[in-house]
């Protein structure tokens, strides 16, 4: 029923039908009234635009705009997907995608990187959570949806796209161009080893998998190491999120009973949400637990990372994480494709909003480059609404872009020298703090 009423709007916004309420109040009247004025003001418009702009258009092209348009000026992450993307879009929760292997969203008209993929060209190629890119393949991002500048970014393995980044706060910050190779995206979620006394575990993304890929790894430690076996270290660190069961599963393996995650709509006339609670069963069999989170831990592993902060079953360490608390709903449209349109935000146990906020580590640890994606969200976070573009720039910041070389290769943790975070994480493990809360 959902669905059909959905597609009932984009009939109405589109085939200008007047039909849609069947019995309004005196108020409803009064709205519908302004609605359709406004209806009348688009048609005029769009008329004025098919007639008299100097260069021929398609009506498909001027819906497909207007419909990004009007899901645009919602938030980031709500757009329109064609009938190819839509599909692509199905595909990456498979677990298998054709990219770069980068996770975005649109900030003050500009691509903001949410988090790069493990074992991906844009991972391989040095992108930092917090970049901005601001043109694709020399083209301003700015004035594009976000859809637009995600279709650019997709297409035919191993064909090639520059990538303008800006990174750093205003004033300093460094404009240059990384040239990326397309590549079949095969995402391996799940990551595992022994660290020590410690079962070591990984996740990048929820996808399908997750959790069925996560059991497995689990249970291959504990056959391996016995009653060596004294905690486990769940890395979630740079993980940009995915679908929203798989993080209420994964946080479920951990947890005997309690709220994992309640999603609240804003509307006044909504219900009063969902609450997902967690069924008996702990994975871990009770030995301690410790969360790597940093300034790329997004979306369903801030849910993950909420669920069991609050529940005090882990231990969080690390940094700020994004602060991603919007659930997005994936609504098919027929032959058209379909929609992703923010539907609710989502709180943990203790009812937080995480939403431009983040988790707040138990312990605070820090690598080089957590300092740097720290410092690239604290930026965005404080970027007024004046867009900068090109033509605006200074011809010595204009200079800087010329002189500033593409990034080598950054180091991941533990690449070059240890991995303080994970090394603050095992030192917690083997003396957890005593919890003040009675």
């Amino acid at each position: 029923m959902r669905n059909f009423l959905l597609g009932g709007v984009c009939t109405f916004a589109l085939m200008g039908s007047v039909a849609l309420f069947a019995a309004p109040s005196k108020v409803g009247t009064l709205q519908s009234s302004e609605t359709y004025r406004q209806l009348n003001l688009f048609g005029e418009i769009y008329e004025r635009v098919r007639n008299d702009y100097y260069k021929d258009t398609k009506d498909e092209d001027l819906m497909e705009a207007a419909i990004n348009g009007m899901l645009a000026s919602l938030d980031p992450y709500s757009v329109y997907l064609p009938p190819r993307n839509f599909q692509e879009a199905r595909v990456q929760t498979r677990g298998e995608f054709g990219g770069l292997g980068i996770e975005v969203t649109q900030e003050n008209g500009l691509i903001k990187v949410v988090s790069p993929i493990d074992d991906t060209p844009a991972k391989k190629a040095g992108i930092l959570t917090g970049d901005l890119i601001t043109h694709l393949d020399g083209e301003p991002v700015m004035g594009k949806s976000l859809q637009e500048s995600i279709e650019k970014m997709r297409g035919a393995p191993n064909t090639s796209i520059v990538l303008t980044i800006r990174r750093g706060t205003q004033g300093t910050a460094k404009t240059f161009d990384v040239k990326l190779t397309r590549a079949v995206i095969r995402t391996q979620v799940v990551r595992s080893h022994r660290q020590d006394e410690f079962a070591y575990i990984r996740i990048t993304s929820f996808n399908e998998h997750t959790t069925q890929d996560m059991t497995a790894a689990i249970e291959k430690l504990k056959a391996e190491m016995g009653p060596q076996l004294k905690g486990y270290i769940i890395d979630l660190r740079d993980n940009p999120g995915g679908l929203l069961d798989q993080a209420i599963s994964v946080a479920d393996a951990f947890l005997n009973q309690g709220e994992i995650v309640s999603t609240r709509s804003l509307r006044t006339n909504a219900d009063e949400g969902q609450r997902y609670n967690a069924k008996r069963g702990d994975i871990a069999d009770g030995k301690p637990i410790a969360v790597l989170i940093n300034g790329g831990t997004a979306s369903a592993s801030e849910i993950v990372s909420g669920a069991l902060q609050d529940h005090h079953r882990a231990i969080i360490v690390g940094s700020q994480s994004f602060g991603k608390g919007l659930v997005q709903t994936m609504i098919p449209l027929g032959e058209f494709g379909g929609m992703k349109i923010t539907t609710a935000g989502y709180f943990t146990p203790s009812g937080r909003s995480i939403d431009k906020v983040g988790i707040t580590p138990d312990i605070e640890a820090w690598n080089e480059r957590d300092h740097q994606i720290a410092a690239a969200l604290k930026a965005r976070r404080e970027l007024t609404a004046s867009r900068e573009t090109d033509e605006n720039e200074t011809p010595q910041q204009q200079q800087e872009k010329q002189e500033v070389a593409p990034p080598g290769h950054v180091a991941q943790p533990g690449e070059q020298g240890p991995d303080l975070v994970l090394k603050a994480a095992e030192e917690v493990l083997r003396a957890p703090p005593k919890s003040s809360k009675k």
